[in-house]
């Protein structure tokens, strides 16, 4: 397992922007690691938000299309998520996680249980 610290939360007008930032521990992690951003609400399940892996690949999920990019500083084993257009429904703990794939591929489909490493969350709040 890596060790992941998000950061970059906060409160935040209908409209505006916030972007997170995930620290990896090791620069190995982008390498062999496909990773992704999730969130989760209170009484709701987690749900994916964006993946991308180590050949830039990104996939998102429909309700964040147009609005959030993920990007990641490979050197630096860093991963961010952009987040524009924030709507009241964006509210949530945003998690980080990582899939050790070897090759840093993500699979086609992804869900929650199969990364092993997530870091401590941080909460985003989107008020009207």
């Amino acid at each position: 397992q890596v060790q992941l610290v998000e950061s970059g939360g906060g409160s935040v007008q209908a409209g505006g922007s916030l972007r997170l930032s995930c620290e990896g521990s090791g620069y190995i992690i982008y390498r062999t690691y496909c990773r992704g951003w999730f969130r989760q609400a209170p009484g709701k399940e987690r749900e994916g938000v964006a993946t991308i892996g180590s050949d830039g690949t990104t996939i998102y999920a429909d309700s964040v299309k147009g609005r959030f990019t993920i990007s990641q500083v490979n050197a630096k084993s860093t991963l961010y998520l952009q987040m524009n257009s924030l709507k009241p429904e964006d509210t949530a703990m945003y998690y980080c996680a990582a899939l050790w794939t070897g090759s840093g591929l993500c699979p086609s489909i992804v869900r929650p249980p199969h990364f092993g490493s997530w870091g401590q969350g941080t909460q985003v709040t989107v008020y009207s």
